[in-house]
Parts: structure tokens; C-alpha cells; sequence
């Protein structure tokens, strides 16, 4: 379910992000509040840098925090409006979010691992090789998702990453990086930018 900012279009460059434990902190109890999103130190000046490079980035988070009634949507777009400020303030930009608001017993086919939502952003932004396109995340959910949809999978440590990388079954060819920061490091030198 495609939501907040963004222009729809083509996108010759794109970038897709997880949000809770890639962005900003993750919580076992879900992030209900603005006061509970919390970025992650250098994640929002690694969205910069690849803005600079010519990359729109795009969110895509499963937020099943609604479907069990801990928060509802109009919450969920304050809690986004704060996370476009942080961004803006560090001169960075997220061109849309997506979300699936679901739990695992909606069956839905948005939720990751499933590529729904990946395949939603395919169409809106109108990319032609999903090869082309990184999606970095913190649980194998983000990675599986990722290679059901023919993105590249990336994962990051933090948030649920260290535990992701220990229990192992990653999907073939996924990278794995210390943080988001490291992530557009990493991802801008190999392409040149």
C-alpha cells in the first residue's frame, strides 16, 4: 500500500530500504510513536549520499503494528512525517513509502518475505531490470523478499541483522554490511559514483 511523498514517474536509479533496524532503531514492541523513531547514527546521511548519485530511495516496511490495533495509519503517517523532517534535515530525501499493514494471518501477498510491495514499487517507478536494483534490509524476510522480486539483496547488521547473519539461510549473492552507511559506501564505489 503505497503512501507519503514521492513522484511517480520513471526512475533510471533507485534504492530500496527497510525502515525499522535499517533507517532508524527497531523495537520489539514496535516503533508506535514519532517519539519512539529514533534514527540510526549515519543512516539518514547515507540516504543523502545517494541522492546525490542520482538514486531516488524508496521505503518498503511491513508494519503489522496496525493490523493488531497498536497503532493506526493516521499514526504511522506521523511517524513518517517525522522521518521526512530528519531526512530533509540532513539534506537527504525518501522519494515514497510503501507499507503493508497486515499480519501473517491476512495472507496477503505484500507482507515480506512475499515481493508484493516490491512489485508495487516496480510499476510505480517504472524500473526496467529489477537486477539493477538494491534492496537492503535487516531480517531474512527483507532479503527473501528482495530475491523473490529479482532485486539485489543486502543486509545490513544492524537492527535484527546480527542475528539474521548467525541463523544463515541468505538468499545466494546477498551482501552484507555493517550498516546503512557502509551499504552507500560500499554500493556507490562499485558503481562508480
Amino acid at each position: 500500500m503505497p503512501a507519503s511523498h514521492g513522484n511517480s514517474g520513471s526512475a533510471r536509479k533507485l534504492v530500496v530500504l527497510d525502515r525499522d533496524g535499517v533507517i532508524n532503531h527497531d523495537s520489539a514492541a514496535f516503533i508506535k510513536s514519532p517519539d519512539e523513531w529514533q534514527p540510526i547514527p549515519g543512516s539518514l546521511e547515507a540516504i543523502a549520499r545517494l541522492n546525490r548519485a542520482g538514486f531516488r530511495v524508496v521505503v518498503a516496511t511491513n508494519q503489522s503494528g496496525i493490523g493488531r490495533g497498536l497503532f493506526d495509519t493516521a499514526m504511522l503517517n506521523e511517524i513518517h512525517s517525522k522521518m521526512h523532517r530528519a531526512a530533509a534535515a540532513a539534506g537527504a530525501r525518501i522519494d515514497a513509502v510503501f507499507f503493508c499493514p497486515h499480519t501473517n494471518h491476512d495472507r496477503c501477498d505484500c507482507r515480506k518475505p512475499l515481493p508484493g510491495m516490491l512489485t508495487q514499487i516496480i510499476e510505480r517507478f517504472d524500473v526496467a531490470d529489477a537486477a539493477l536494483v538494491p534492496m537492503v534490509g535487516d531480517a531474512l524476510r527483507d532479503v527473501q523478499a528482495a530475491a523473490a522480486a529479482g532485486f539485489q539483496p543486502h543486509l545490513v547488521r544492524t537492527g535484527k541483522g546480527d542475528k539474521t547473519l548467525a541463523a544463515g539461510d541468505l538468499p545466494d549473492g546477498t551482501r552484507i554490511h555493517d550498516n546503512l552507511r557502509e551499504f552507500a559506501f560500499d554500493f556507490l564505489a562499485r558503481h562508480g559514483e
